[in-house]
Order: C-alpha cells, then structure tokens, then sequence
C-alpha cells in the first residue's frame, strides 16, 4: 500500500519508524531484533537508511594523512524485502542522488518494482568526500528534485533510455522537509519555493528533518500552506539522549535544541538523568503535537530502540 493511502485511510494517529541496515559485515540478525522491538507498535511502514561509499582521513605518525574509502553500508534493499514479506509492513527505501548516478538509481528502482515495493523517499543526501569515477555517459542527480523527476519519469514509463512500450511503474515518491531550512538553501522562503518544486514534479508527502522545538514545525506546515503545498508533512522526530548529542546534532542536522532543554541536559547529574530529561522531552513534543491534530509521528530510532519504545508506550495509541 502506498504511503500517501496510508496516511488518508488513517482512522487513528500511529506512529512510523526509520531505521539503518546493519554494517558491512555484521549479520541482519541485529536489525532483525529492532524490528522485532518496534513491531508491537504496529506501524504502517518503516523507513531503511541508504549510504553511499564516502572517504576519511587517518593521521599518520610523521604528521601527514591519508585517505582511506568507506564502502558503503549495503543492505537497504534486502531489509525492506524482509519487512514487507516477513513482518508484513511497508517499506520505505532511502534513494540518494549522492554517490549513485541515475542508471544505479534506475536498476534499484527496477528492482523495488520487482519485489513489490511502492513507495520509496528520494533524498540528496550528505555532501560526499569521495566521489567515484563516473563512466563517460553516466548521468547524476544533483538534487533531490532531479530525482523525484527521475521517478516520476519511470511512473510514465520513461527510462534512461528509450525503450519501446516500456511498462510504467507505480512509485508513491516520498520527500524530506526542513522546518528549520536546508544548510544549503540561502534562505527559508526560498528553501520552501524548492520544496514545492518537488512536490510539482510528483512528492506525495514529506517527512520533516528532526526538530526540538513543536512550533518551527507548526511555523514550517503553514509556510508550505500559504505556497500551495497540500501534501501531507510528516513530523520526524528524535530522541535527545546523550550529552554528545548536544554538539553532533546540530553540527550533523543543522538543529537547534532549546535553550533550556540544552541547561537541563548540561546539569544532570548522569547518563540515566540525561536519558529521562530526553524522553520527558519527547513525550512532550508528542503529546503537543497529537493534541494539535497531527496523526502520525515519525521516529529517528538508531541505537535508541528500548528509550523509543517507553516514550511510544506512555503514548497510549496502540
């Protein structure tokens, strides 16, 4: 079923999920067991990252640095296949325009088709400090609107190349949303103004980036308004849980965590402290927005599987 049928069939608010597929190397057995924590919940659908191969840089002993290649982390494709056939929920795979050109793009969406999988969000993703060798012909998306574009040509039954009565697939083409703007975009206004244009070329909906702070999301939903976008804007959400976060969040999102959230966390007395101010937290980001008529709320959930779930229970919605 499609995300955008989902959301209006909805009879009651629930709650949606997005998680990583395990590293390179390690078995599906441990994201099988996240799965299996979140499932009581019932959700709809479950999103599953996508990373593309990316570089680092090690010091050496006399002061220089070298380079090393991060393969990317594999396994999208075949852990939503296991969410939609094993644990009969929807899957939503990520699709990125960095690291991929548009014929791998088109070879996954193809097999996405294949398995059954209808929806998918197509996403730019973090800017890369590797960039691999492109075969000369090979095309990229530069931005996400280039492959919601993509997409939506494939939906046509337009492909890469041209293919006489070719079939048309049926993707619903999910898209991110910035409450608190895109680090690249120069400004709010013109932040929302390419939000729209991907929502025109064919996004069904939106997912926001994570927020600490309910009104920048009410103030991003009515921005979208006034410009026309009618799509249902999901809310995303994440747990403030360790006091590292205080920096990698807003360095890594571009977030801004409250004032007196930030005084709270920075006094607690330890991590079990800290854990309980965060969940507090949430559980009152949830309720705000639930009362406020939101219906369904999305969850960043890592390595924060167990504090996720007591945060969704204290909810009451299933």
């Amino acid at each position: 079923m499609k995300i955008s049928d989902i959301i209006n069939n909805a009879k009651d608010p629930f709650i949606s999920f997005e998680i990583i597929p395990p590293a390179r190397g390690r078995s599906a057995r441990e994201v099988y067991e996240i799965i299996d924590e979140l499932i009581e919940f019932k959700p709809p659908f479950i999103d599953v990252t996508s990373h593309a191969a990316d570089s680092y840089f090690v010091e050496q002993e006399n002061g220089t640095f070298t380079r090393h290649i991060k393969r990317k982390r594999p396994g999208t494709i075949g852990l939503c296949a296991a969410l939609k056939y094993r644990y009969k929920v929807e899957a939503v795979p990520h699709l990125l325009c960095q690291g991929f050109n548009r014929q791998e793009t088109e070879d996954a969406l193809i097999e996405l088709n294949y398995l059954g999988i209808d929806n998918v969000l197509a996403i730019r993703g973090d800017q890369l400090q590797y960039q691999k060798d492109q075969t000369t012909g090979r095309e990229v998306n530069e931005y996400a609107l280039d492959l919601v574009k993509q997409i939506s040509n494939m939906n046509r039954g337009k492909y890469q190349e041209d293919i006489l009565d070719a079939d048309e697939s049926d993707f619903c083409i999910g898209v991110g949303g910035y409450p608190e703007k895109h680090p690249d975009s120069p400004s709010m206004a013109a932040d929302i103004r390419y939000l729209k244009q991907k929502v025109d070329a064919g996004a069904q909906y939106i997912v926001s980036q994570m927020f600490f702070n309910n009104q920048d999301y009410y103030d991003f939903v009515d921005r979208c308004k006034k410009v026309g976008i009618k799509v249902p804007i999901i809310p995303g959400l994440k747990l403030l849980t360790r006091k590292s976060q205080l920096n990698s969040l807003p360095h890594s999102f571009a977030v801004n965590i409250p004032d007196d959230l930030v005084k709270t966390f920075e006094n607690a007395e330890n991590a079990r402290e800290r854990q309980e101010i965060g969940m507090a937290h949430a559980v009152q980001q949830c309720e705000d927005l639930l009362n406020n008529g939101v219906e369904n709320l999305h969850f960043y959930v890592m390595q924060d599987t167990l504090l996720v779930k007591k945060v969704v229970k204290s909810l009451n919605l299933v």
